[in-house]
C-alpha cells in the first residue's frame, strides 16, 4: 500500500506556535509524524510512505518528500497527482494511536474508506483512485462556485455518500481512541477538548 501523509499546509490556524510546525508536536519524546512514519513501516512492511512537503525538514529517513503542484485549498492536500488505486491519504498533523494505525492498515476499501471520529477523518483509504478523484473534483468545483462553505475530507465524505453534513453513516471507521489531529495552538493546550 502507499501511505501520503499530507505535511504541506499553511498552518495558520496554529501560526507557528513555539516556533515550530504542528507536525513536530513531541509527544512522549517523539515528533507526531515520526511515528506515524514508524507505526506505518511496522504494521505495513512493504509500504511506500510519501510525505507532501515543500519544506526539506519534512525529509524523513524511509519516506520520500513530495512537493506537490497545487496547493491553495484545503482540498488541495489530496494532491491530486498522486492520486491512484491502493493509496491511503494521512494526516501529518494527527497523533495516531497504535490501534488506529493497525485499523487503518489492516481494514480493506472497498472503493473509499473514511477512518476518523465525530470530530476529524484522521485517514482515507481509496482502492478506486478514480472514484475518489471525482469526489475531490466535484467538492472542489462546487466550492469554487460558492455551493460550499468549506472543501475538506468531511465535504469529500459527503459527496460520495450522499449523506447531509454532521451525519455520519456507511465506509466510515470510527475510531474512538487517543489518536487526535492538531490544528490550533488549543488543541495542544487543551488536549480533552
Amino acid at each position: 500500500m502507499k501511505y501520503v501523509i499530507m505535511a504541506d499546509g499553511k498552518g495558520t490556524r496554529w501560526n507557528n506556535f513555539n516556533e515550530i510546525p504542528k507536525h513536530f508536536i513531541e509527544i512522549d519524546g517523539e515528533r507526531i509524524i515520526d511515528r506515524c512514519v514508524r507505526l506505518l513501516k511496522e504494521n505495513d512492511s512493504g509500504c511506500e510512505i510519501i510525505i507532501t512537503s515543500h519544506d526539506p525538514r519534512y525529509d524523513i529517513p524511509g519516506t520520500t518528500r513530495y512537493e506537490p503542484l497545487n496547493n491553495i485549498l484545503e482540498i488541495d492536500r489530496f494532491t491530486s497527482e498522486l492520486i491512484c488505486d491502493n493509496i491511503c491519504f494521512m494526516y501529518g498533523d494527527t497523533y495516531y494511536s497504535e490501534n488506529a494505525i493497525k485499523t487503518v492498515t489492516e481494514t480493506p476499501a472497498e472503493d473509499i474508506l473514511f477512518f476518523g471520529n465525530s470530530r476529524s477523518i484522521i485517514a482515507v483509504k481509496v482502492s478506486d483512485g478514480g472514484l475518489f478523484r471525482m469526489h475531490v473534483d466535484r467538492v472542489r468545483k462546487l466550492y469554487l462556485e460558492g455551493k460550499l462553505k468549506t472543501c475538506k475530507g468531511w465535504q469529500v465524505y459527503q459527496s460520495f455518500t450522499g449523506l447531509a453534513p454532521d451525519t455520519i453513516g456507511d465506509n466510515f471507521v470510527f475510531i474512538e481512541d487517543s489518536s487526535r489531529d492538531f490544528n490550533s495552538p488549543e488543541d495542544l493546550i487543551n488536549p480533552h477538548q
